[in-house]
């Protein structure tokens, strides 16, 4: 039987981030992957170019039960750590909007450097293992389709449940429990979300057609794109409202930053004899502009409305109240919202306060960060939090 100081499972952002730091430190580390080859979900973020981190990460930018939980490990790898690693490797890159830095070139860059820093500092990757139990007689004895292993510490990194075609389990959860560790409400997030009824009927023949707004549910806003699709809404301003969304309504603004109801007024008084829909198409996408004027606001010569049909108007513009029905799931998630409970873990390492030499990182545990390169940046920071204690 093998035996290594550190075996890490999941060699995605977290666990490739995690094996590299503590094999610098002369641990001996092994990685393990039920997958083929690793970092698939680095491959395809950010469209291809991997949104590596944000120029400004702060711990506002995560939810959790224990929203200070984050906090350390944030502070003790930050996004200018990263920054200078990517740096150092000549990977050039850019700032796409709102701090989100993507490489110029292809994720694949951001993969290679991790893989390498593993290899050169001595971490063994073994790929297309399955496992089939883990104990602890006293250290971890982890079984697989390979042969078993033994090792004093043992790091969950193999995320959530979003996007299971990428390989995708509840591993790191369920080994989380069988050693005891409770877990948070488990659903998806930055995750489009579906309608049906009325409002769905209202959607129909919108898909692709995208617009400035402002989502905001539960006490939280987001300004960015939204997008209707062949189902319902997404874009950043719906994905990054679906991780605080539960049910209930969600409020769009489709004119951010301009009072609706004054723009009608004062087409009103300079275009009387305009259509609705033409004074609204000057604002907002022509479809849209149509399929609001559905019945019953309909369309009608502006100079003839009166402003209380013009605020009415302007009401649902500016404060468009819709009901999901739901979203589309982890098989559209971006994230995993909830994971391993926070109150079991150590915020400065990571480890199981209950189970000594037994750690959990990455989107496994219960930190979820909005889009724009949060999440890969809770990875690292709880990778190298990890790394730096096993």
């Amino acid at each position: 039987m093998d035996k290594f100081d550190v075996a890490i499972i999941g060699a995605g952002a977290a666990g490739l981030f995690c094996a590299a730091t503590a094999a610098k430190r002369g641990r001996r580390v092994v990685l393990l992957d039920h997958n083929a080859a690793p970092g698939a979900k680095i491959l395809i973020s950010g469209g291809g170019r991997c949104n590596f981190t944000n120029l400004d990460v702060k711990p506002q930018n995560f939810l959790s039960q224990n929203p200070h939980f984050c906090k350390s490990a944030l502070a003790g790898f930050t996004a200018q750590d990263f920054i200078r690693l990517v740096e150092a490797r000549g990977i050039p890159y850019h700032e796409k909007r709102l701090g989100q830095l993507f490489c110029d070139g292809s994720a694949r860059e951001i993969l290679a450097m991790l893989v390498t820093d593993c290899a050169a500092a001595g971490a063994q990757t073994r790929l297309s293992r399955k496992i089939t139990d883990i104990t602890k007689p006293g250290h971890f004895r982890i079984e697989t389709d390979g042969g078993a292993i033994a090792a004093d510490a043992l790091v969950l990194a193999t995320g959530g449940l979003s996007i299971p075609k990428m390989g995708a389990t509840g591993f790191a959860h369920d080994i989380a429990k069988k050693f005891g560790l409770a877990l948070t409400e488990i659903r998806p997030g930055l995750v489009p979300l579906v309608f049906g009824g009325d409002q769905w009927a209202w959607m129909q023949g919108l898909s692709g057609v995208a617009f400035d707004a402002v989502a905001t549910a539960a006490k939280a806003s987001f300004h960015e794109n939204a997008l209707f699709t062949h189902r319902g809404l997404s874009g950043p301003a719906i994905l990054q409202i679906s991780s605080y969304w539960q049910d209930g309504a969600i409020k769009l603004d489709m004119l951010p930053g301009t009072d609706a109801y004054e723009f009608l007024l004062a087409r009103k008084a300079a275009r009387p004899k305009a259509e609705l829909k033409t004074i609204l198409a000057e604002v907002l996408p022509a479809r849209l502009a149509h399929n609001l004027l559905q019945p019953p606001l309909g369309n009608h010569v502006i100079g003839d409305m009166p402003n209380k049909a013009l605020k009415n108007t302007a009401e649902m513009i500016n404060r468009f109240t819709l009901h999901p029905t739901g979203t589309e799931g982890f098989a559209k998630a971006e994230v995993t919202r909830g994971g391993v409970d926070t109150s079991g873990l150590s915020s400065k390492t990571m480890e199981a306060l209950a189970v000594k030499g037994l750690y959990v990182i990455g989107e496994a545990v219960d930190v979820t960060g909005w889009l724009g390169g949060y999440n890969f940046q809770w990875a690292w920071s709880s990778g190298f939090a990890a790394g730096m204690s096993v």
